[in-house]
């Protein structure tokens, strides 16, 4: 079983791409599972005496998810708190970690774009996740694969993941 963390900030494509890679892949071999449809939520964990266990719970489910399935996990959490601090199955033998990215003026502009009740109405609301985007363009160098989202289509995207997927050693 392989694991494909694709990351990145609100507004960065993740859930589109989700979608995307969901109805080109083959559904026997790949299970693509956004955070969102884990049934966990970061904010029943924020602030408590278990919020670092957010990620390994989260990581568990999708896991549960799949069933056995190349996972493609589509959250905005960075991939390092999943290898540092959640458990896995025996059956994973690869981890690969993908950025989705764009200029912080673009994720500014996608982020304000949102139907108000997202919540992204104002600068204090969308700046921890320009922020965000800003530590992932820095680290770029540290994922597997490290897409700028703001001159592509969303199959554009999703081709350039699968040829990187499927490119790689069974």
């Amino acid at each position: 079983m392989k694991l494909f963390i694709i990351t990145g900030t609100c507004g960065a494509g993740k859930s589109t791409m989700k979608d995307e890679l969901a109805f080109r892949l083959d559904p026997n071999r790949y299970a693509c599972v956004d955070s969102d449809e884990t049934g966990l939520n970061w904010w029943d964990y924020a602030g408590t005496d278990r919020e670092g266990q957010y990620g390994a719970d989260s990581l568990r489910e999708t896991f549960r998810i799949a069933h056995g399935r190349n996972l493609v996990f589509v959250t905005c959490m960075a991939p390092h708190d999943y290898i540092t601090k959640a458990a896995v199955p025996e059956e994973l033998i690869v981890t690969f970690s993908i950025a989705l990215w764009a200029r912080d003026q673009i994720i500014d502009q996608r982020l304000r774009a949102r139907p108000k009740e997202r919540g992204f109405t104002t600068d204090e609301a969308i700046r921890p996740h320009i922020e965000y985007n800003q530590w992932i363009g820095k680290n770029r160098g540290k994922y597997q694969l490290f897409i700028d989202t703001e001159n592509q289509t969303p199959k554009e995207t999703a081709e350039r993941i699968i040829a990187f997927m499927t490119g790689l050693p069974e």
